[in-house]
């Protein structure tokens, strides 16, 4: 069917109709991966602004632990008795579920 539209174009045809296959292409890759990659985004982001001490959440890394204290950007899980890590806020990926 694109190639049919292609063909009625031709040398004296509309530039509008040249300009239809990038512009369909265009609008594919926004629904299809720019959306829904800036709503993941949003997502991550208010999950990380959600955080509070005594969530088991899951790193970047796949290390579980229990957020014990929240300093601005820095986290300290604790990861098994005894056992601190601190780590990056945004190196937070989820809530562990498990």
């Amino acid at each position: 069917m694109l190639q049919f539209i292609f063909l009625q174009a031709g040398p004296g045809g509309s530039p509008l109709i040249g300009m239809l296959f990038p512009l369909l292409i265009i609008v594919v890759f926004y629904f299809f991966l720019i959306r829904p990659q800036v709503k993941r985004q949003k997502e991550q982001q208010k999950f990380i602004n959600e955080l509070r001490e005594g969530m088991e959440v899951v790193t970047n890394a796949g290390i579980i632990g229990k957020v014990t204290r929240i300093d601005d950007n820095i986290v300290r899980l604790l990861i098994d008795e005894k056992t601190y890590m601190r780590v990056l806020k945004q190196t937070i990926t989820g809530e562990f579920k498990g």
